[in-house]
């Protein structure tokens, strides 16, 4: 079985649970992005997924990092933790943005990701006058522009015609100077998203959902014709970890109310969200919870041993990577490594005080 490891949401459009925290003020800045970030690869997490979003999809008004920009950014600026950035293929020529990859893993000395994401914020694409494709038209179109980008970031010379492409004679250098290419994630519970993920990915993201669901997926995916190495997978939580569960479940139900204060947003965002993404109907039947791509819906709210017994019980499973959310973030990412590390076996990487001063 392979080692527990742990990641981190970018704070790419601010707080994942509540956004009127009085314990953390709305801040999407690229300062803030930066200093969690620089933080989590000091205090020893193995990755961050930047989710990729031209503007943000809850507040119309209000900061949204761009992801890649900032992807580029962080891979300067950090030493060994895996940036995974999210991109939506519509947005990109794979010629394009398989360059931008090879220059982020090439910044990173080999520690970058690409997260294939099947877009479903409709707003985001059609106030931009691009084309928002019905949802299994979405991943045929991801599909091809995916085997493109893979690979030209193995350093292929790519001649394709397809649908959607056409592409001559097309090499980009440097390519596989750390690896073969860097790594694919693919998130999505529908049938075109499990098949796309079980034939061309590394690893496959599932949003927080309770252990037997994911025992489920996971099945699914494993009994599904693979060539390469196995599949791996991920596991999107928030977690919310206390000396005892009574706080837990206390600091929960405050995250709870305050959440309440963004309804106005997340109408918004629903009458937005096409109705065929399946991520957003798995939410819809799960009981109260906070957090993103099902957030608190996995379980991971109790005490320290409670949240570490569980973490196991979702390994033991076959996930191998949590992709973690907290509020506030630095605090409670802190927290985290402090008390679950160890209890998992993993011990917390050096001071963070001196690398946000390097940063800086």
């Amino acid at each position: 079985m392979s080692e527990i490891e742990f990641g981190v949401w970018a704070p790419v459009h601010g707080p994942r649970a509540a956004a009127h925290d009085p314990q953390e003020p709305y801040d999407a800045s690229w300062v803030h992005n930066r200093d969690a970030i620089v933080e989590a690869d000091a205090l020893g997490y193995d990755a961050t997924l930047v989710a990729q979003h031209t503007v943000n999809p809850h507040f119309s008004d209000r900061d949204q990092i761009e992801a890649w920009t900032a992807s580029a950014a962080l891979a300067g600026l950090t030493r060994r933790i895996e940036i995974i950035t999210a991109i939506k293929p519509a947005l990109y020529h794979p010629v394009v943005l398989a360059k931008m990859a090879l220059q982020i893993e090439e910044i990173s000395g080999g520690r970058f990701a690409i997260n294939l994401i099947n877009a479903w914020n409709r707003a985001e694409f059609e106030k931009a006058g691009i084309p928002f494709l019905d949802h299994d038209d979405r991943y045929a179109y991801g599909r091809e522009w995916l085997s493109i980008v893979e690979r030209l970031t193995r350093g292929e010379t790519v001649s394709h015609r397809g649908e959607h492409f056409t592409i001559e004679d097309y090499k980009l250098s440097p390519a596989g100077r750390f690896r073969a290419r860097p790594r694919i994630y693919l998130g999505g519970e529908s049938e075109p998203a499990r098949a796309l993920a079980a034939e061309h990915s590394d690893v496959w993201f599932i949003n927080g959902q309770p252990l037997a669901s994911v025992e489920a997926l996971i099945a699914d995916l494993r009994a599904r014709p693979r060539a390469g190495a196995p599949l791996r997978f991920g596991l999107s939580a928030f977690v919310i970890a206390r000396e005892t569960e009574a706080e837990a479940q206390a600091e929960h139900r405050r995250l709870i109310a305050l959440a309440e204060k963004d309804k106005p947003a997340k109408a918004v965002q629903k009458a937005n969200t096409d109705p065929k993404v399946v991520m957003f109907q798995t939410m819809a039947r799960q009981q109260a919870f906070v957090g993103t791509n099902g957030g608190t819906a996995a379980g991971l709210v109790g005490s320290y041993d409670q949240i570490a017994e569980r973490i196991s019980a979702f390994h033991r499973a076959g996930v191998g990577l949590f992709m973690l959310q907290f509020q506030p973030l630095r605090a409670e990412q802190r927290r985290f490594a402090e008390e679950i590390f160890p209890r998992l076996g993993k011990t917390p990487a050096a001071a963070p005080s001196q690398r946000l001063s390097e940063a800086r």
